[in-house]
């Protein structure tokens, strides 16, 4: 502890004191005071450069250079601790700063401390314990605060685990519902499932039993040729026991070529293994075969029910429907076909891994005639090799079904959109056909008026004068003239004009001449005659 103390009594001066504490020991005290004077003499002992005023924080920047270099291997600044007695026993020490180098330690700073007296020892005791007194204070105080932060957090803690089990107890119950609903629903459709399989199975065990018979009179067939055959390998075995005595020193080297034969029969039972190894796969990938056709078909019931659902919305347009209707029953059709096929291979697969067993049991019996066992090997396998073909085409087609399928999906619903279309120009053409009905109604109503108009004319044209009778010619001709623009026209209000300075029409009743006189505008140049545009009248 390095502090600097100044004293006023009786002159004012500054000291700097140095004490030397262990936290381990307690009775450890060395103290030092520094005042000016004693600087001065040590200064020029030690050869120190600095001042009193300077003298405090060169010295601790010194402390901070050990501590920084304790902990290195080689550290350059050292500070001891040196007593002349063996131990540390109430005897002056001496505090040195040493800069090492590898020609020489440097003493760059030598302070002598003297131990503390009973009094100081109980002075600084009694400071520590303050201190330890003020801490213990502190933090108690902060022991309280805390305390009472982690009660008001505990129990605002025990409110929101409260609320959150609540929470949880209805989260749970709403899972226990949505859970059984889900079961309900799912134990359904296995229900509904498990007896789809069960019809299915009923079919394929017809189906089975059918093809069981159908082998059994192949197996039979060729058990009946196998024998004849035996028969006459039996005469050959006869001749051959006659000509025995005549081959015994051929007899070595057919056994030498026997002892090659029965390699080779050893390695087409390998072949044979390996191909009933291909048979299981080829039976996993027919089952996989299988559960896609099974989603192609629920994928057909939905579209099915799709179909009739749409029926009642699109009745008008059944041509349509119809023949997408045809398509979807020649899909099912195929694939009812594909599912045959796909049992035909299963069964003929089958067929092929009895035909093996027989064949394993054959080279076992006839052991002299195993270069035609090795020709059905090969023919075995060729028809293998066939039969991987097949279902490759069959996986094949299976997914141009799948596209098909998919096809139809796009093509049903640009049907619809087509539905839509042909219903938007239905409507069209209905408003059309009302327009034109009122159109119609409009040209009756004028031509019987016209007609009318037209009788009531030729009444007047026999009564009146020459002069009348040309107005009434007027008039017939106007009247031709509005029938031809109405019937061209429809008779739309722009071709009638409402005129103040057109000329009367005789032979009208007076109400239409009353009513703002309504004529076929029939243009006229200023000052030209009524008979240039009625010549003979």
């Amino acid at each position: 502890n390095i502090e600097l103390l100044s004293i006023s009594n009786p002159v004012h001066k500054k000291d700097l004191a140095v004490r030397l504490t262990d936290d381990t020991d307690p009775f450890f005290l060395y103290n030092l005071v520094i005042s000016e004077e004693d600087f001065q003499s040590l200064k020029s002992q030690q050869g120190l450069l600095v001042d009193f005023s300077a003298f405090p924080q060169k010295f601790i920047d010194l402390l901070q250079q050990c501590i920084q270099e304790q902990n290195k291997d080689i550290p350059r600044f050292l500070l001891q601790l040196v007593s002349s007695a063996p131990a540390l026993d109430h005897t002056p020490v001496s505090l040195n700063v040493v800069e090492t180098n590898p020609f020489k330690h440097l003493t760059h700073l030598s302070l002598k401390f003297l131990p503390g007296t009973d009094a100081d020892i109980k002075k600084f005791l009694a400071n520590c314990l303050k201190c330890l007194k003020e801490d213990k204070m502190v933090l108690e105080e902060k022991l309280r605060r805390t305390e009472e932060d982690l009660t008001r957090q505990l129990s605002y803690t025990q409110q929101s685990l409260s609320e959150k089990s609540r929470e949880l107890e209805k989260l749970k119950n709403e899972w226990t519902s949505y859970t059984t609903a889900l079961s309900n629903k799912h134990s359904q459709e296995l229900t509904s499932e498990k007896e789809r399989a069960l019809q299915a199975q009923t079919q394929y065990q017809q189906q089975h039993e059918q093809q069981k018979k159908e082998l059994e009179n192949l197996h039979q067939k060729s058990i009946q040729q196998l024998q004849n055959r035996l028969s006459e390998l039996e005469v050959i075995n006869k001749d051959l026991t006659e000509r025995r005595y005549k081959g015994d020193s051929t007899v070595r080297e057919l056994k030498a070529k026997l002892s090659g034969l029965e390699d080779e029969c050893q390695r087409a039972k390998q072949e044979v293994l390996s191909l009933r190894r291909e048979n299981t796969t080829l039976d996993a990938e027919c089952h996989e075969k299988e559960k896609l056709i099974n989603q192609l078909q629920t994928r057909v019931a939905v579209l099915e029910q799709e179909i009739k659902d749409k029926d009642q919305l699109v009745t008008r347009t059944k041509e349509v429907l119809d023949a997408t209707q045809e398509q979807k029953v020649i899909l099912e059709e195929s694939t009812e076909e594909k599912h045959r096929h796909i049992e035909k291979l299963e069964t003929t697969i089958k067929s092929l891994s009895a035909e093996l067993l027989k064949a394993n049991e054959i080279i076992k019996k006839l052991q002299g005639d195993l270069k035609t066992l090795m020709s059905k090997l090969k023919l075995k396998n060729t028809v293998t090799i066939q039969q991987e073909k097949l279902l490759a085409e069959k996986e094949e087609k299976l997914q141009k079904e799948q596209r098909e399928s998919q096809e139809m999906g796009q093509s049903l619903r640009m049907k619809e959109q087509e539905v839509c279309k042909l219903q938007e120009q239905l409507e069209n053409t209905i408003q059309k056909l009302e327009e034109s009905k009122q159109l119609l109604k409009t040209n009756e109503n004028v031509i019987t008026w016209l007609n009318r108009q037209l009788s009531e004319a030729q009444m007047a044209k026999k009564l009146d004068s020459p002069a009348s009778a040309h107005a009434g010619g007027r008039a017939a001709i106007l009247i031709c003239l509005s029938i031809s623009s109405g019937e061209q026209l429809g008779l739309d209000s722009k071709y009638l004009k409402k005129k103040d300075d057109s000329i009367p029409l005789r032979g009208l009743s007076q109400n239409t001449l009353n009513s703002g006189k309504w004529e076929t505008e029939v243009p006229r140049a200023a000052g030209t005659p009524a008979s240039a545009y009625f010549p003979g009248s």
